[in-house]
């Protein structure tokens, strides 16, 4: 993939919504983990917290990447991802679990590891959409995971404001599992003559996923409702 061409400015930005989309309220954690701290020790407790998430990240998602070059991996993948992407739209995150630290280190360690078990789903997307380059894995996450963590706060303030964000966020991750799906070895030969017969593919599975995950989000609002 050429540098700064228009196929890796479209993955960079790919890379970039999905993490946004998927770990905008995993930097909740930071609050949750540090709030008992005093408030000089909370900045040192984010930028430390920040620099461990993104270091562990960045080597989770190339060891993803690397994996999903196994024949097998692409197509599993793809089909976890979709799950995810369906999930975005109609499941709520309980970070309730998340404990506030008792000292500066100890929250530290908090944040990294609840990022890291949480962030599981950030990975897999993040990866599909790099398309074995390790440069766009590192550049996307060293320009969301800062946004995420610092400005946590305001991005979910704009997804409450704008509940289409959502939907755009699960259509890329979507459009990456499809784009997963198709291009396993074992099926892209499929495709080879019959390329649109691939758009319409991946396009309808987005449009699929978005339709069953508003279906699946009124249902669960008509039960919460109703209980």
């Amino acid at each position: 993939m050429e540098w700064l061409s228009m196929e890796f400015l479209t993955a960079l930005l790919s890379i970039v919504v999905i993490d946004l989309v998927l770990a905008g309220d995993n930097a909740i954690v930071i609050g949750l983990a540090a709030r008992n701290l005093p408030r000089e020790q909370q900045k040192r407790v984010i930028f430390l917290g920040t620099a461990g998430t993104v270091v562990v990240r960045i080597l989770f998602t190339l060891a993803v990447v690397w994996l999903l070059k196994v024949p097998g991996l692409l197509l599993a993948g793809g089909l976890i991802l979709l799950w995810i992407s369906l999930k975005l739209l109609y499941e709520e995150k309980d970070h309730g679990e998340v404990k506030a630290a008792k000292n500066m280190w100890a929250a530290v360690g908090t944040i990294v590891v609840a990022d890291t078990v949480m962030g599981l789903d950030n990975v897999l997307g993040v990866a599909g959409a790099a398309h074995d380059s390790f440069l766009l894995v590192i550049l996307g996450l060293l320009i969301s995971v800062p946004i995420v963590v610092w400005g946590s706060t305001l991005f979910l303030k704009v997804i409450e404001r704008f509940p289409w964000i959502i939907y755009l966020g699960s259509a890329v991750l979507a459009y990456t599992a499809a784009r997963m799906i198709t291009d396993e070895k074992f099926i892209a030969p499929l495709f080879e003559d019959n390329p649109l017969v691939k758009i319409l593919l991946e396009g309808l599975i987005v449009v699929v996923i978005l339709i069953v995950g508003k279906i699946l989000k009124g249902e669960r609002k008509k039960a919460a409702d109703a209980s």
